[in-house]
Order: C-alpha cells, then structure tokens, then sequence
C-alpha cells in the first residue's frame, strides 16, 4: 500500500499540477486518490504505467512537491524575509520541548539586565532531581552569570541553566513565572514552561509556537553569539572542564547559523531548532521528536537538500 504522501507526489505529476511554490502541508488531502476515482475506469493502471516510465520524475517530484521526508513527528520550515511556511508537520502539535526551554530562558535573564560579571555559585539546588543527569559543574563552582549563560546556550548545561532561574530576582518561581508570560507576550499560546531546563517533560510549546520564540530570541546578540559558540572553557571545582557545542551541525562548520538550539528528554525525543541561512535563503528549522541525535541531524540535511532541489 501506497503512503498518502506517495499519491500527492504522483498526483501531481499526473494532473501536471504545478504546486512546488506553495506550502506542503502533510494532511493535505490524497489528491490522486479523488481524480482516480472521478476520471479512470476500472481496468486502468496509470500508476503502475507512470511509475514504470517515469521513476526518475518520481523521485523528483517527491523531493520538490511533497517535501522532505523527514523522521521526526512535528516540523517546520519558515522562510524569514516573507514570513512563507515551505514545509510543515504537524506543526501545531502540543509536544515535550526539552533543552529548547534553555532559549526562553535566556531571554528572562537578559530581558532582566542583570550583572553579567555577578559570580555565581554552583549548590546542591542545581543537582537534577528530575531525571537524574550528571554535569561537570561540581557543586562550590564558581562562574560568572555571563559563563553560565554561555554554558546554557552553547553546551545545554542543566546546572547553570538553572542556577540562572534560582538567582533571578524573586527566586525560581518568579523566573518560570517570567518565562510564562515572555512566552504570551510572544503570542506563543500552546506553549506552558515549568522550570528553565527543559528536564521536566511539561515544559510543552509547538513548532509553530517555537518559530515565534527562535524569531524573538534572534533579537538578542549575545543569543546568538553564544547558541553558536564551539568552544568553551571554565574552571570547576574539580579542575579545567572543556565544552562543546551540543549540536553537530555547529561543530562541523559548513551550515551558516545565527541561532540554534537543541535538545533531548526521553518524552521528547531528540529536537532541534536553526536559524540559518540555507541555499542562500533565512530559514527558521523546527525538528520535534526525532528518533535518535543521527536522525535529527539527517533531517536538517534532507531539508538543506529539498531546498537545493527547490531552486533548481
């Protein structure tokens, strides 16, 4: 049996549609399905005959109409300069967000203007409780709020993630109480935050709501400047500790990224979001729930092709 997503490719090709500029959507409704029942006799098999002439076209039709076929549950593709949705799935899908919490949070703190060279302590508060993750960051660290922002961002680092929310002004529930409302002022309706890390699965947005926050954070250059970093170095307790950027695509070096953001909780699945530049077009990528650290990086690449193919 034939996918949904295989007849609209098809279909297209058939009735000679020309649907390549318009936005994919993956419920459209199974076009050639509806003209084969209205215009083809019973003894007919024109897609058993296109398929065997034409797979060549076939493929091609699938990467340029239907979209790239992607493994994670919910995504989306925004052209920045217009504001056009090239792709979507499931984009308004309510869904765990994990460490892309870590964006909102980043803006509360600097939304805040707080002392950046202010010398935070690492306590047990910081310990997770909630999915029992190790850090480098031994408690009796000390680091400065601007080094732990960088760690948050850059590294997705849980404890100064969160020893960012336990010194903002009013304590933790002031901080999530902030992210709440940044998150309404956005206009970002399905999203709910619990605490700034993302560990706890009800932290929940959409790939639609996620596009407004990545547009919003995007605004802010340290944001930026340090989602993008690809290399950082502090001193712990425990002696020199190096760090990484979290996300593959950074480490490699070959996409142009302003913004990004990734993250993983079981519930969640591994997500990603990327303001890039991307066959010389500013895309916002959202990527929800995919299977594994591979497969959500494939994803980004099948999407960087798909928009090759586009141009072409």
């Amino acid at each position: 049996m034939f996918s949904t997503p295989f007849y609209k490719k098809a279909a297209a090709v058939l009735l000679g549609l020309s649907l390549a500029s318009a936005p994919v959507l993956a419920d459209d409704l199974d076009v050639l399905g509806q003209f084969l029942q209205q215009n083809l006799t019973s003894d007919q098999d024109p897609l058993g005959t296109f398929l065997a002439e034409n797979p060549d076209d076939m493929l091609e039709a699938q990467a340029a109409i239907a979209g790239p076929l992607l493994s994670s549950q919910a995504a989306l593709i925004v052209n920045n300069r217009t504001g056009e949705v090239l792709y979507q799935k499931n984009m308004h899908r309510v869904m765990p967000i994990a460490s892309i919490s870590k964006l909102m949070s980043a803006m509360v703190v600097l939304d805040a203007r707080l002392n950046m060279n202010e010398v935070i302590t690492i306590t047990e508060d910081e310990i997770d409780r909630l999915k029992g993750t190790g850090s480098r960051l031994s408690v009796g660290t000390q680091l400065t709020r601007a080094q732990l922002l960088h760690l948050s961002l850059m590294s997705s680092e849980n404890r100064a993630t969160h020893a960012l929310g336990r010194t903002y002004p009013g304590g933790m529930s002031a901080f999530v109480a902030a992210m709440n409302a940044k998150a309404q002022s956005l206009g970002m309706y399905s999203s709910r935050f619990y605490e700034p890390t993302g560990l706890n699965f009800q932290n929940v947005s959409t790939a639609n709501d996620l596009n407004r926050m990545v547009a919003a954070a995007s605004k802010y250059p340290l944001i930026n400047k340090n989602s993008t970093s690809n290399y950082g170095s502090v001193w712990t307790a425990n002696g020199r500790q190096n760090y990484k950027n979290s996300n593959a695509l950074v480490r490699e070096g070959s996409w142009n990224i302003e913004l990004q953001k990734t993250g993983y909780i079981r519930e969640a699945g591994r997500s990603m979001v990327v303001k890039a530049n991307v066959q010389n077009q500013p895309i916002t990528i959202v990527l929800l729930n995919s299977p594994t650290s591979t497969t959500r990086v494939n994803d980004a690449r099948k999407i960087e092709s798909w928009m090759l193919q586009r141009r072409s």
